[in-house]
């Protein structure tokens, strides 16, 4: 690593996430390399965290925004074990999922990757598609590869093309886009699920290309139970979040510190002008706030004209707490996903209680409902009691719920859900030149780049941390 004894403060904008695991690298950094380096993370609210907010109170434990993130993508898991969480995390409970079509919920075809089925019987017997949409999906066998791989498409495009209409509306859409609460038809393919393209390229069938990804069946172990693909903390994510904080010097973390502007002095350092009218000066500037926030720190002209076109979307979910005498569940599983023709306000729910039992007392039910689509965002607007009623109507017809929580909680994410349209990653590369060019000193890092999970944003402030090192 290249020594950098003149690069001596950097100024995080942020403190989500993303800003806190730059700062945490910092740091950890700053400490292994012997650098005279110093940092400070501006958050322009009154607390740390973005999106994560944990509620704990009478034994439950409530996740207003994300609720947990993936195993496979281990950064995060490394994080945790850094700050000392090792032996808080917690795998989720798996079981059946369903999907509802024409107001029934049916289970997802055994077998069924990401909506991709690698199972013949049970895709060919679900009643979820009719025997023309299943022959159609049946194509994917004989279609040939695309011709031009290396350009970009829409996911709706691309499994369009492979499996057809009925399999994205009612199984591929509703699991896929409720990831970045999208339009599928405008998300870009190699910036959410690249995945999908190496597995065409490579075995030209999607079918037999998930087919053939699957782990070999191994003999049933005693304790037999197969493992979630999901991680959380015992406490909630607060809990990381607070590790977090807690791993850096108080004195390096300003609340309610607004940043108005970034500025280039000839000598190549940077002065950040905040709403109060102090000024910091900085060699180094990684910026993890919102694209909106970001473009107003700056000459609009240095962005992309058509990058983040489209406005982040607005969802909100809805935590209810029941007596589990009250609610009755006549299904397996851990809940369900609502295909976009469905005449419904919610457009998921989680059965908290049963696919994360940690966060519900004996003797009582946790269930978590989704609201708000690309299309119309108009519910996440509503009073909570609108939002809660309209909730409770689809409960009602579709589970049986037949009674009010105990206690509930609205959760509004306004604007929150950056939206990857094609040819995101392009506008990404050239937003990064730009700046290079222009701002060498600032980064980009977070849920506006380089994927909206937990572990993506981890993973950004990292590459982020290590390019402004290295150079």
């Amino acid at each position: 690593m290249k020594r950098m004894s003149e690069r001596k403060h950097v100024v995080i904008l942020g403190g989500g996430i993303t800003g806190l695991a730059a700062a945490f690298y910092v740091q950890k950094y700053a400490k292994e390399t012997r650098e005279p380096l110093t940092f400070t993370l501006l958050e322009s609210s009154n607390r740390l965290g973005g999106k994560i907010e944990t509620i704990q109170e009478n034994g439950f434990v409530i996740e207003r925004g994300p609720d947990s993130y993936l195993a496979r993508k281990t950064v995060m898991t490394d994080l945790a074990k850094e700050v000392g969480l090792e032996n808080d995390l917690v795998s989720n409970e798996t079981g059946q999922a369903y999907i509802l079509h024409n107001m029934k919920l049916h289970p997802i075809p055994e077998g069924a990757v990401m909506g991709v089925p690698t199972k013949v019987m049970p895709f060919m017997f679900t009643p979820l598609f009719s025997i023309f949409g299943k022959a159609r999906a049946s194509f994917d066998l004989v279609l040939p590869k695309r011709a031009d791989s290396s350009k970009d498409i829409s996911v709706g495009h691309f499994f369009r093309r492979r499996l057809g209409d009925e399999v994205v509306d009612r199984l591929i859409e509703p699991l896929l886009s409720g990831i970045y609460a999208g339009k599928i038809d405008q998300l870009s393919l190699q910036s959410t699920f690249p995945q999908f393209i190496e597995t065409e390229k490579k075995h030209r069938s999607l079918i037999l290309g998930m087919k053939s990804s699957q782990p070999k069946p191994v003999k049933a172990q005693k304790a037999g139970k197969k493992k979630g693909a999901f991680l959380t903390f015992k406490n909630g994510l607060s809990s990381f979040v607070d590790a977090l904080a807690q791993s850096l010097p108080d004195t390096s973390i300003k609340m309610g510190a607004k940043a108005e502007s970034v500025v280039r002095f000839e000598d190549g350092t940077y002065s950040i002008k905040m709403e109060d009218g102090s000024v910091l000066s900085a060699d180094h500037v990684i910026v993890t706030t919102p694209y909106a926030v970001t473009k107003k720190l700056f000459d609009e002209k240095l962005f992309p004209a058509h990058f983040h076109k489209t406005k982040p979307t607005s969802v909100a979910t809805v935590a209810m707490e029941f007596n589990e005498d009250e609610v009755s569940f006549s299904l397996d599983g851990t809940g369900f996903v609502i295909a976009k023709s469905e005449k419904t306000s919610i457009t998921a729910c989680t059965w908290t209680s049963r696919k994360w039992p940690h966060t519900t007392p004996k003797g009582k039910v946790l269930l978590r409902c989704y609201v708000g689509r690309a299309e119309d965002q108009g519910i996440v607007h509503e009073s909570d009691e609108v939002i809660l009623d309209k909730v409770l109507n689809d409960l009602k017809k579709i589970m049986g719920v037949d009674t009010r929580p105990d206690k509930y909680y609205v959760s509004r994410m306004i604007d929150s859900m950056p939206q990857y349209e094609v040819d995101h990653k392009e506008y990404v590369k050239e937003l990064r030149a730009t700046f290079e060019n222009v701002f060498p000193g600032v980064h980009f890092a977070g849920a506006p780049y380089d994927g909206v999970g937990l572990p993506d944003c981890v993973n950004s402030a990292k590459k982020a941390v290590e390019s402004l090192l290295t150079k």
